[in-house]
């Protein structure tokens, strides 16, 4: 894992891809890379039939540039930061500040590539790789670029969600929740979404935060024993289910006038789900 500040002075943890899946990956792409080259070479080879050894000679480089440079400059522009040997690895190229990354850096990034791996069969970028905290190659480090893991695992996903919890029903239901802005309940929304990709002591410190930022503006207090995730995906299934059972009386009493009959009666709200 790996810290980056965007530029809005915000911390985040991202998953740095390792050595050797970005190996598999610029496998994968040389393979791409070979198999058009060979088939584009061809190609300009039959212009000597009809052509001079200058324009055969000129188009053999063309082609040659276009792919061997072209080609991941211009997918990682087009795509955000990945090449086919990336989408198949789950690998993504992004800013130093967490941003897409741009033509430039990705021109710079295919530039330095082919020094790195086409003239010097990659071992400069195996050596930059191996002596920089966050993994990079010339490229990277030429283009102010990270290549970090896009695909997080299914195991490493698994979290809490904004769920109620069986022991915090009748907690919830007793919440006064009108100071709980949607700016907060977003920033727990979030907090949670991201539960499983964030480093152990970032989880616990943000957790921590975010539930004693929510838990000062709810009452009454919750049951001790409870970790922060547990806390706010209680205050925020409440929140949802309010919001649910509000909307549904909004449904009835638009029905009732369109069918010209008073609704004095209240439909309990939706169970949770």
């Amino acid at each position: 894992m790996a810290e980056l500040v965007t530029g809005e002075a915000v911390a985040l943890d991202i998953r740095v891809a390792r050595l050797a899946s970005r190996a598999i990956a610029l496998l994968l792409d040389l393979l791409v890379q070979f198999s058009v080259l060979n088939v584009v070479l061809y190609g300009t080879s039959m212009t000597a039939l009809i052509a001079d050894g200058a324009w055969t000679a000129g188009l053999t480089v063309l082609a040659t540039v276009v792919v061997v440079v072209g080609y991941p400059a211009t997918l990682e522009t087009i795509t955000r930061g990945r090449t086919l040997g990336k989408m198949a690895l789950g690998l993504r190229v992004v800013a130093d500040d967490g941003g897409p990354v741009r033509l430039r850096q990705a021109l710079l990034r295919a530039l330095a590539g082919f020094v790195e791996f086409w003239m010097l069969f990659g071992s400069p970028a195996l050596i930059a790789s191996l002596f920089n905290r966050r993994g990079k190659r010339l490229g990277d480090i030429f283009a102010g670029t990270i290549v970090m893991q896009d695909r997080v695992p299914a195991s490493a996903m698994f979290g809490p969600v904004a769920m109620m919890p069986p022991q915090l029903a009748g907690w919830g239901r007793s919440l006064e929740l009108s100071r709980v802005s949607d700016g907060l309940a977003l920033t727990a929304r979030q907090y949670l979404g991201r539960f499983g990709e964030l480093l152990p002591p970032v989880r616990e410190a943000m957790g921590r935060r975010i539930a004693d930022e929510v838990l000062s503006v709810v009452s009454p207090p919750p049951p001790p024993g409870h970790r922060p995730e547990i806390l706010l995906s209680a205050v925020l299934a409440e929140r949802r289910r309010r919001e649910e059972w509000r909307l549904h009386q909004r449904r009835v009493r638009r029905m009732a006038l369109q069918r010209r009959a008073p609704s004095g009666l209240q439909s309990p709200p939706p169970p949770y789900r």
